[in-house]
């Protein structure tokens, strides 16, 4: 049986990359930095790197900000202001400071770099350094409890993925007491496992390091002339003189951390949030055991009613609460707080993201709809490629991406 660690860990404080561009899930990125693009209906993604950390008694937090922030600064107050800074508990926003450099962060590396000075204030003995734009389950306390009895200088959190999926990711390469041996970002020949060919070990983008040894390391990386990233310079270099390790989350985590999803493309997203409309679901939203937190704003009930001329239905979606399904059709989609979806109309297969209005006799299908988007009557979204091709982001999948104050008129 795995042992579940309790109780807080004070000497481990967090750092959560959250400054990315999200370039890949443009236009959802227009307005919104990565983190703060909503998932699931109710949350952004960076609830669930959040939720882990709370749930693993990890409550000192610093979000490194960036790039469209303002979103995600405002979700942070209204959704994570529940810690009490009384007993050193917070999530704080921290927005480049320009302290120790004159430009903006140029990598992950150089987004510790410059922060080094809240290290300073607060003296943790080590750092889990996490990402805001991924989704899983994760008890952070196993993983640090592997850290420490390693005596590692930094430990990498890992899972086993398809060959073909590992060439977009850094792929480590272990001994038979998980030291890491070898860590190359994005390799075009990935190191296969030895117990299964097909598959390869790779990087989660989950950390912890001792304080002092990544001061150290971020320290050297400036000095030199690199893409001052963890994955491409911190870690290769760590591996090469101190002791790295691997921990393996597909045979040392629980059941529900086996789940491991990277939403950073568009397809990605998608599928992702698909994905939890199956009846078994990889990824549980529901476990009472792991609760997920989200915005604390306040909505009616959910509505679905006939209209006198359609009956209002929905099968197999997620629906939050401020809906209102007026009699519409919602089958196998993602329906966001604040939606309506008007008499006669049809959504398949779809994601609306909050505010989205759908006119009545309206069509969409495999499609992800932007934030306070209207959708005219009669609209048809999904049912002619050619014509969504003209107007409209369409992924290598064929998800239709409809834009935020886009004219469909």
């Amino acid at each position: 049986m795995n042992r579940q660690p309790q109780g807080q860990r004070p000497d481990t404080m967090v750092l959560l990359l959250a400054g990315g561009q999200g370039e890949r899930l443009h236009p959802l990125t227009r307005r919104h930095a990565k983190p703060a693009v909503p998932f699931a209906g109710l949350y952004r993604i960076i609830d669930f790197t959040l939720s882990n950390c709370i749930n693993s008694d990890l409550k000192r937090i610093f979000v490194l900000t960036q790039h469209k922030s303002l979103s995600l600064d405002r979700h942070l107050r209204t959704a994570w202001g529940m810690l009490r800074p009384q007993l050193g508990e917070f999530v704080q926003a921290v927005p480049p400071q320009r302290a120790l450099a004159t430009r903006w962060y140029a990598g992950t590396a150089d987004a510790v770099f410059q922060n080094l000075h809240l290290l300073e204030e607060e003296r943790p003995a080590r750092l889990l350094l996490v990402s805001g734009d991924h989704v899983y389950h994760m008890d952070y306390r196993r993983l640090i409890e592997f850290h420490v009895e390693r005596g590692a200088a930094a430990t990498i959190a890992c899972t086993e993925v398809p060959l073909a999926e590992a060439k977009r990711m850094g792929v480590v390469g272990v001994d038979d007491d998980a030291r890491v041996e070898s860590f190359i970002e994005k390799p075009q020949q990935p190191v296969p496992l030895p117990h299964d060919r097909s598959r390869a070990l790779a990087n989660m983008g989950v950390y912890v390091f001792e304080t002092a040894a990544l001061v150290r390391a971020v320290i050297e990386d400036e000095k030199s002339d690199s893409e001052h990233d963890f994955g491409r310079n911190i870690l290769p270099a760590m591996v090469a003189s101190q002791p790295v390790f691997a921990w393996d989350v597909s045979k040392r985590g629980l059941p529900r951390e086996r789940y491991w999803k990277d939403v950073g493309t568009l397809d990605s997203y998608y599928e992702a949030n698909l994905g939890l409309l199956v009846p078994k679901p990889p990824f549980d939203l529901f476990d009472a055991d792991w609760p997920l937190r989200a915005d604390t704003e306040h909505h009616p009930p959910t509505v679905v009613r006939d209209d006198g001329c359609h009956a209002g239905r929905v099968s197999n979606s997620l629906v939050s609460p401020g809906a209102r399904i007026d009699g519409g059709s919602i089958a196998r989609s993602i329906v966001s707080p604040r939606v309506t979806v008007g008499s006669g109309a049809t959504v398949e297969e779809s994601i609306l993201l909050p505010g989205v209005r759908v006119g009545a006799g309206a069509v969409v299908r495999r499609a992800i709809v932007d934030e306070n988007v209207t959708l005219p009557c009669g609209t048809r979204i999904g049912t002619d490629a050619a014509a969504d091709r003209r107007r409209f982001v369409v992924t290598p999948a064929g998800v239709v991406v409809v834009p935020g104050r886009v004219a469909l008129d």
